[in-house]
């Protein structure tokens, strides 16, 4: 078997990666307006070494909006200030595709069209927090979710429609491809899993019903752009936003054995909890969902995540386990991770009162190695 290193370069669908990191989507919460700024194509710029770029989550629409001051691709302002971003990343030899979002139940009445109801595939909370603005003085703060609606089985069709319209201007905007946001307790999760989905119709009920949506979504947006600059991310075990499934394994080797034939450029993996432990109460098989995926012809390249460090990483791509491997916290404070990482040099600390909010302090002005 042939092995590699972290540092390799990799083929990732229609892309020649110049390494095996990626960074990983990461809320900021800089965008006023949902409009993406010249600070976050500095921001991005920064970290362009990544041989991938994932953004933050996009919403597809202002119904698929959970949280204040991100940055949409659904309006024409929008498009021009993600075209900044992708500008300053590929001027510095990066790649950098756009996570598109929908969040469902997790959101707010004040982000929604028309102050309505967040919309879930059952009326079911979420028990979350979501960050909004202070009505009074404008600045951010954490509140809880508020109760959603059910999706009446007319309205998905239009979802669909809505991802696979993003990932057009993301192309538009200069976005080298797209991840599909099927992870962390969000809308596509949301129909996966039956804590969250207790739905009779065709979208609930068996896993085959469960991962309608998903699939269509996957298929409408490769239809849009093309398979090879298509990712999708999942979170099997996570209990992000109070998300749970009863057996996860059966559920998860069923999607990706249905998503193999398509033609993917790669799956993302968040293993354990997104942002926690890797270890959770309830066991899952990560290598048999990889088999699973691998058996049934898919070809895509095996991202993962979730608390690795430059150790787990190196063995992990190493050993064949992993084609990529994803960092998130380590990109915010680290805007050279990659170098770090190929030098084992220490790691700046994150300012963690910084991560949502705010501006250039803990976002663009973290020391790199040469500074």
């Amino acid at each position: 078997m042939t092995t590699h290193s972290l540092f390799d370069s990799v083929q990732l669908g229609a892309l020649a990666l110049r390494n095996r990191i990626a960074m990983a989507p990461l809320t900021r919460n800089r965008a006023p307006g949902a409009v993406p700024t010249p600070l976050m194509a500095t921001y991005y710029g920064q970290r362009a070494s990544a041989g991938l770029i994932i953004s933050e989550g996009v919403p597809v629409s202002q119904q698929g909006q959970g949280y204040a001051d991100v940055p949409g691709l659904y309006q024409p302002e929008q498009l021009q200030g993600w075209q900044g971003v992708t500008d300053a990343v590929h001027a510095q030899g990066g790649a950098i595709f756009a996570q598109l979002w929908h969040v469902g139940r997790v959101s707010h009445t004040s982000l929604q069209p028309g102050g309505g109801a967040p919309v879930a595939p059952s009326a079911i909370a979420s028990k979350a927090k979501t960050y909004v603005l202070d009505a009074a003085s404008g600045a951010g703060c954490f509140v809880d979710t508020s109760e959603p609606r059910a999706l009446d089985a007319h309205e998905l069709p239009g979802i669909v429609a809505d991802f696979a319209q993003a990932a057009r201007n993301a192309r538009q905007s200069g976005f080298d491809g797209v991840e599909i946001h099927g992870a962390n307790g969000y809308l596509l999760e949301q129909f996966l899993k039956d804590g969250s989905n207790q739905r009779t119709d065709d979208w609930g009920g068996s896993i085959e019903n469960r991962t309608r949506l998903v699939l269509d979504v996957v298929r409408a947006v490769c239809a849009a752009i093309g398979a090879d600059r298509v990712g999708l991310r999942i979170s099997p075990v996570s209990p992000a936003n109070g998300i749970h499934d009863s057996a996860p394994q059966p559920l998860f080797e069923h999607l990706l054995r249905a998503l193999a034939p398509l033609g993917l450029a790669y799956i993302h993996v968040v293993e354990g909890s997104t942002g926690g432990p890797r270890e959770v109460e309830q066991p899952f098989d990560y290598a048999a969902l990889k088999a699973a995926y691998r058996d049934a012809g898919g070809q895509g390249r095996w991202m993962v995540n979730n608390g690795y460090t430059r150790a787990l990483a190196l063995e992990a791509v190493a050993s064949g386990y992993a084609d990529m491997v994803a960092f998130g916290r380590d990109f915010i404070a680290n805007p050279d991770l990659v170098e770090r990482l190929r030098q084992d040099a220490p790691l700046n600390p994150g300012q963690r009162n910084t991560y949502y909010g705010g501006g250039v302090q803990g976002y663009t002005d973290y020391p790199t190695l040469s500074a």
